[in-house]
């Protein structure tokens, strides 16, 4: 009896022990693992600033002046007193194309000029002999002493010398011209600067033989820029290069130096489109913009990439707030919470029939533990800030982040919580 007390007594006590520790589950997750309602956002206040709309574009840097030089006439090089980086005078020697087969064929032709000269003065004394024969002989018909048979030979005689002749003379101005050619096919065979600058690319060595631009595009031989003077060249999308005027300034990073921003002008715009993709879902426009660098260090070369953002427009003193804060929600989302005409009551979701509006911009104003969704109007924008025109005042809070809470997952009069301020910057940072 004893023993089966002391059993009974032992299952109690573990049945008890098993009850308590359910208890305790039961109070945990009803009470201590309930989270503070709400969605976690970061916040800031609509505040003034000077703020300044940029276009942002990439390209890359060439010498505002260059020329490529590009043989006009065929052959080996046999000169090229230069070398790639060397600076040069406007008319120095550049490169010499062997000449000798362009100076035989230049006495061929001053060979054949003066044969043709030679045949114009003999069908010159030619004529002037038939046409002497053809008056005696005229005057002698007069006279009754020859026949009108003789004159008219004599007379068909003048007529095909005076041809003979104009043709002979149009040898010689073919021989003429022909001659020209060879001295300027001669004369091709060395090139010179064309201006004062550098040897910024050389594309062929000494021995090459290169081909003129008679033939395909011919040879780029080299290229001599003025590196004095460099620009930036970028290629600004349609929606945004009409936001760009000749004269707007400009903000230059290249990828070589890294923190260093170089100033410049927009200097020209581009009248066509280069298009690239036509036809496909990938087609973009483009339109290039060259921006005039006003200053930049001897290290800055051709070819470098480049990031730029031109200032289109600048306004002061506006309302603004953090760029992220802005989202857009479709008009029938946005008035969802508008009381009905005949009603009065709030109507949640309903969603009109009718086609559906462009979406609007919408930001989440903090009010105590919740937000109020607001349609604002928006102006000009940088990187970080955005012009507020209508819909907040000075000091409103409105919701920064997450971005996700922004686009989708807040809604009007949805319950918020705050982020600790602590974490919040250490985020940011």
């Amino acid at each position: 009896m004893a023993n089966g007390k002391k059993v009974k007594s032992r299952k109690k006590i573990i049945w008890i022990v098993v009850g308590s520790i359910f208890i305790l589950i039961i109070f945990r997750v009803a009470f201590c693992g309930k989270k503070i309602p709400g969605i976690t956002v970061q916040t800031e206040k609509a505040a003034r600033r000077d703020i300044t709309q940029l276009v942002s574009a990439t390209g890359i840097i060439n010498p505002a002046y260059q020329v490529v030089i590009t043989p006009e006439v065929t052959g080996e090089i046999v000169e090229l007193p230069v070398k790639e980086g060397d600076r040069v005078k406007k008319n120095q020697l550049l490169i010499r194309i062997k000449p000798d087969s362009y100076i035989a064929q230049r006495d061929r032709a001053k060979a054949n000029l003066e044969s043709a000269q030679a045949t114009l003065g003999m069908r010159k004394i030619e004529k002037d002999y038939i046409e002497s024969n053809f008056k005696r002989t005229e005057q002698l018909y007069r006279e009754g002493v020859s026949n009108k048979q003789e004159l008219d030979r004599v007379q068909s005689d003048l007529a095909s010398s005076l041809a003979q002749l104009e043709a002979q003379k149009a040898f010689v101005q073919q021989a003429q011209a022909t001659l020209k050619e060879s001295n300027e096919s001669l004369n091709k065979t060395a090139m010179y600067a064309p201006m004062d600058g550098t040897v910024s690319k050389l594309n062929v060595e000494l021995g090459e033989r290169v081909l003129g631009s008679g033939f395909s595009q011919g040879t780029d031989l080299m290229t001599v820029a003025d590196l004095s003077k460099m620009e930036a060249i970028v290629d600004v999308d349609e929606n945004d290069v009409v936001l760009i005027s000749i004269g707007d300034t400009a903000k230059v990073e290249l990828d070589a130096f890294k923190n260093i921003t170089y100033k410049g002008l927009v200097t020209q715009i581009a009248n066509s489109a280069k298009t690239t993709g036509a036809g496909t879902q990938q087609e973009v426009v483009n339109f290039a913009i060259k921006i005039t660098l006003n200053d930049f260090n001897a290290q800055v070369r051709p070819g470098m990439s480049c990031n730029t953002d031109i200032e289109v427009e600048t306004k002061n003193n506006v309302l603004t707030i953090p760029i992220q804060c802005v989202t857009a929600r479709s008009e029938a989302e946005a008035k969802a919470m508008e009381p009905e005409a005949s009603g009065g009551g709030l109507v949640v979701g309903k969603t009109s029939k009718k086609k559906q509006s462009r979406p609007e911009e919408v930001v989440f104003v903090v009010d105590k533990d919740a937000v109020a969704m607001k349609g604002v109007k928006i102006g000009i924008s940088d990187n970080e800030f955005i012009e507020v025109i209508s819909g907040l005042k000075e000091g409103d809070e409105v919701v920064s982040g997450p971005y996700r809470a922004i686009s989708s997952e807040l809604q009007d009069k949805a319950k918020i919580r705050l982020e600790p301020k602590a974490k919040n910057e250490k985020k940011k940072n």
